[in-house]
């Protein structure tokens, strides 16, 4: 821990005196200043001895924020504005999940009931836009829905649903193949056979889409206006297409007349 510390503190300093001496040199130039404004957002950021461990496969879009203890499974994929904060306790997200846009995800050190809670998402779980999720577990192939809110020790268990907007009370289990929402949440009804289906497909569809968003994110300027360029000229690409899943209506002047019979 205390090696970890130093380490930390090295690295710290190494960065500062970097920063001294780019704006040593900036006035240095006088006239001749060109002063870059370099942000200090990190999509991977250790906290002292603890760091983000994730997967090769995984997508993190630019604007997310993994921090400390994260352990992220293959396939996965944290959206745009993200925070998983791994910092007084750890958190785990599975394989071929997804945590969406402006989600957050913590963790307690402690709470009212004396109990240290990790945050646990299983495999292909899908956690709606905006989405709070605190000391809690979410099991494999669970869906929970948009501006939804988990707090301390409540349990998702596999096959249950979390409806959009709903505030899950501690200590509170949702109950495989049921769907709860409200304020407080409560038990509404039984999920459908296709419902449950849903959620299997719904972390497929998130994990090709994350391959498409993370192809786009790791493309150099050059190629995305040559691209741009492109696009406009022949309006379509098929495979740009199917993997976005888009449907384009085809031009007048390319839809052949039937035939006179």
């Amino acid at each position: 821990m205390v090696l970890g510390r130093s380490i930390c503190t090295v690295g710290f300093w190494i960065r500062e005196t970097g920063q001294a001496l780019d704006r040593l040199g900036c006035r240095l130039q006088g006239n001749y200043l060109f002063q870059e404004q370099l942000s200090r957002h990190r999509t991977l950021m250790n906290l002292f001895d603890k760091a983000p461990f994730v997967q090769k496969d995984v997508f993190v879009a630019p604007s997310a924020s993994i921090i400390g203890d994260v352990h992220v499974g293959s396939n996965s994929s944290i959206w745009y504005g993200c925070v998983v904060r791994g910092d007084v306790n750890n958190v785990s997200i599975g394989s071929g999940t997804n945590i969406q846009d402006n989600s957050l995800v913590h963790v307690a050190k402690s709470n009212l009931y004396g109990k240290v809670l990790p945050t646990l998402i299983g495999d292909n779980v899908t956690v709606g836009h905006s989405a709070i999720l605190h000391g809690c577990t979410v099991e494999d192939e669970a869906f929970v829905g948009m501006g939804a809110t988990l707090l301390d020790g409540v349990v998702v268990e596999k096959h249950a649903m979390v409806a959009a907007g709903a505030l899950v009370r501690q200590n509170t289990r949702v109950p495989s193949g049921e769907i709860w929402g409200g304020s407080p949440a409560k038990f509404l009804r039984k999920l459908t056979d296709d419902e449950i289906a849903f959620i299997a497909q719904s972390a497929i569809n998130y994990s090709k889409l994350a391959q498409a968003h993370a192809a786009e994110n790791a493309k150099e300027l050059e190629k995305i206006e040559f691209e741009k360029v492109l696009h406009k000229k022949l309006h379509q690409d098929a495979e740009y297409d199917l993997t976005l899943a888009v449907v384009r209506e085809a031009t007048p002047e390319l839809i052949k007349a039937p035939s006179a019979s």
